[in-house]
């Protein structure tokens, strides 16, 4: 089913795991499916304990309930299609449904580098300029920053996915990816993709780069504050609330980069990558809030007991 010549492409098939062996397929199956199970539960449970508990109701958790909310989202887009190609001999995705999956991985994908790097900028105020926190940081300018951000990935993402699906597609139908991702779609397209390549490189500044440049400017001037600081237990609080924004950053652009940066050749290792980008990050990161802060596990552990004591009566 390989369109080649000048046939147009009206559709596409996930190759995904499918070259690998009946076992293998099993089991990343499985693996899948509970992690995908693990990644929804563990973001819903974080996204409900900072909703319904007042006394998180801070910029720093409106925050990162955007982000929990952000990462079911995410997951939802990419993981049950995946599972599903597990489960049917045709593998075939519809042109409308590759470009919606597209455009919706990279806008939630990339309102999470926008998000990391408001994040950074709140802890940047909370340590460098306290007296000034809840003018900076107040309800409105938060709510102003999440919906500014939530628009411009909508906007920007769009544009760069409308520009990708106006392209011909003749050379093939075949996408080596359990994914409709931008890099194997441009692959297939029988024109010049050079114009895409340099907004894709544009939107990977915008998204990435400006965002982790926000993020290491705001660290250097709080360790530059936090080292000026006499107390001690002054320095251990403002390293330990900074300890888990700084693992998930870790791990967000450890596994971007790997992603798409390393060589075209060997898809097989790309999408492993792919799949800790796509799953393991966000199943990772409501432990890595939650066992961080006092205050969220605190409220998990609060609301568990009253279930408890509920239940008994």
């Amino acid at each position: 089913m390989v369109l080649k010549n000048q046939t147009l492409v009206t559709g596409f098939i996930l190759l995904g795991f499918s070259d690998l062996s009946l076992q293998v397929q099993r089991f990343i199956f499985v693996m899948l499916f509970l992690f995908y199970i693990l990644a929804v539960m563990g973001n819903l449970l974080v996204f409900t304990i900072l909703t319904v508990d007042p006394v998180l109701h801070t910029p720093m958790y409106f925050f990162l309930r955007n982000l929990s909310f952000l990462e079911i989202c995410f997951t939802t887009v990419t993981i049950p299609r995946t599972l599903a190609n597990f489960l049917v001999e045709d593998r075939s995705i519809s042109f409308l449904a590759c470009g919606l999956q597209m455009y919706f991985a990279f806008f939630f994908g990339s309102e999470e580098g926008v998000l990391l790097g408001i994040m950074a900028y709140d802890r940047y105020v909370a340590i460098c300029n306290p007296l000034r926190y809840s003018t900076l940081m107040s309800n409105k300018k938060c709510v102003y920053l999440a919906v500014g951000s939530w628009m411009m990935c909508l906007v920007l993402q769009f544009g760069q996915i409308t520009f990708i699906l106006s392209l011909p597609f003749c050379k093939s139908n075949i996408i080596h990816h359990f994914v409709c991702d931008i890099s194997p779609i441009l692959k297939l397209s029988c024109t010049d993709t050079y114009f895409n390549d340099v907004v894709k490189f544009a939107a990977s500044v915008v998204f990435l780069l400006i965002p982790f440049l926000t993020i290491l400017s705001s660290y250097i001037s709080i360790i530059s504050t936090v080292l000026r600081m006499n107390s001690k237990d002054g320095r251990s609080k403002a390293f330990s609330t900074c300890a888990s924004h700084l693992t998930a950053v870790t791990l967000f652009y450890g596994t971007t980069m790997l992603v798409y940066l390393q060589p075209s050749e060997g898809y097989t290792d790309e999408r492993i990558f792919a799949v800790i980008y796509c799953l393991i990050n966000p199943m990772l990161n409501p432990l890595i809030y939650s066992l961080r802060s006092k205050e969220v596990k605190g409220a998990i552990q609060k609301r568990i007991l009253e279930k408890m004591l509920h239940f008994r009566l």
